[in-house]
């Protein structure tokens, strides 16, 4: 049996026996308020945790992410990252009470990515409960400016300013357990907003209504002949508008993003919308602009990669069902700088991206030791091959 797989059962238990330790970083880090561009807080105390937990050296990058390492026995190779998202979806004025029972944590953000937060900052903890030590440095990053219109900035910045090459990654997401992600696809996130103009003097009951030439837009967008090769789609996440009933809207907003294996095919799907829009705009007299929110180039590792093998083995090992699917998150800049790398779910959860969003508890202890299988694969030299 590979050495890597050898105590994953052990694991698990010590993982457990330690689980007061792990809930509170998660709470304690996760009821902070840290709403793209608004993290600092958050990623305050995520270094204070750090250094609790005495990591060998802590500090921010020219960019503000709080990075801890941890000093490994062969100071010749590369570092290992272990990267997890700070920021979160929700407004910093929302309450951000957890509700913990025996089996689970409730509260906003909680699986985007307090989880990935909290498990983060209990690994030197962790590492020290099971007397383990690694061969190469382990960088601890937990990145800002990542989600939305943050375009993943905290982690682009991270990897182009880290100064030596990096031996491989493992990025941390809450949900779900099983998850390994290890391709990117191409992307591009958008807002497109409908502005009706105003003239003194004129009647604006006949005016056009911005949420219904949104509308019209999502019909041409629905009438694209999208190829099944490359593999290619465009969501529509959001619509919002108007003021109340019975008054024509005269702005809305129209959320989309654009997915495909190509990025090429990416940028052509744009440029239709953009035409769409612009001749819209035109035919209905109204103001539209498309906004670009966010993009990352599609990047992958093969199937049949090392890092990607080995981490279904430890998935098997720990008897968790493994389930492949893309990664628009940080694991994209990793893999376009050519950095091995996966994300992995760390437990279940419900309510995803809700106020109410809730994680399971039980289910973390066998995330957690799949996260430490992996590492030490990498740290065997799985990446180096």
């Amino acid at each position: 049996m590979l050495p890597y797989l050898q105590n994953l059962s052990d694991y698990v238990e010590a993982i457990r026996a330690i689980r007061e330790t792990i809930i509170a970083n998660i709470v304690f880090l996760g009821q902070i308020p840290a709403p793209t561009f608004h993290e600092k807080r958050r990623a305050v105390k995520f270094m204070d945790r750090l250094l609790e937990n005495y990591v060998d050296e802590c500090t921010t990058d020219g960019y503000q992410n709080p990075v801890g390492i941890i000093r490994g026995k062969k100071s010749d190779l590369p570092p290992i990252f272990i990267v997890a998202h700070l920021d979160t979806t929700f407004p910093g004025d929302m309450d951000h009470n957890y509700t913990i029972t025996e089996t689970t944590i409730h509260g906003p953000g909680i699986l985007d990515n307090s989880v990935g937060v909290g498990v983060l900052a209990s690994l030197p903890a962790i590492f020290r409960h099971l007397n383990l030590t690694f061969d190469a440095d382990i960088i601890l990053a937990g990145v800002i400016q990542s989600l939305g219109k943050g375009n993943l900035r905290g982690m682009r910045h991270l990897v182009k300013t880290w100064p030596t090459p990096v031996r491989g990654a493992i990025c941390l997401e809450g949900v779900e357990l099983g998850r390994l992600s290890y391709y990117s696809e191409g992307m591009i996130r958008c807002d497109i907003t409908c502005h009706i103009l105003e003239e003194k003097g004129v009647e604006y009951r006949f005016k056009p209504n911005a949420i219904l030439v949104l509308h019209e837009l999502i019909h041409q967008i629905m009438g694209l002949r999208l190829p099944q090769k490359p593999r290619s789609r465009v969501i529509i996440g959001k619509i919002k508008g108007g003021l109340k009933h019975g008054i024509i809207a005269y702005d809305a907003t129209l959320g989309l993003e654009i997915q495909s294996d190509s990025v090429r095919m990416v940028k052509a799907i744009f440029e239709d919308i953009n035409d769409m829009v612009t001749g819209i705009s035109h035919e209905f007299g109204v103001r539209m602009k498309l906004e670009t929110i966010s993009s990352v180039a599609a990047s992958r590792l093969r199937y049949n990669h090392p890092l990607v093998k080995a981490a279904g083995q430890v998935m098997q090992a720990l008897g968790i069902d493994t389930v492949g699917e893309p990664s628009e998150s940080e694991l994209s800049i990793l893999l376009s700088k050519k950095i091995p790398a996966v994300t992995l779910g760390l437990t279940r959860g419900e309510h995803y991206h809700q106020p109410t969003s809730q994680m399971e508890i039980e289910p973390m202890f066998k995330g957690i030791a799949q996260v430490i299988g992996v590492l030490q694969a990498i740290d065997s030299g799985v990446c180096d091959e």
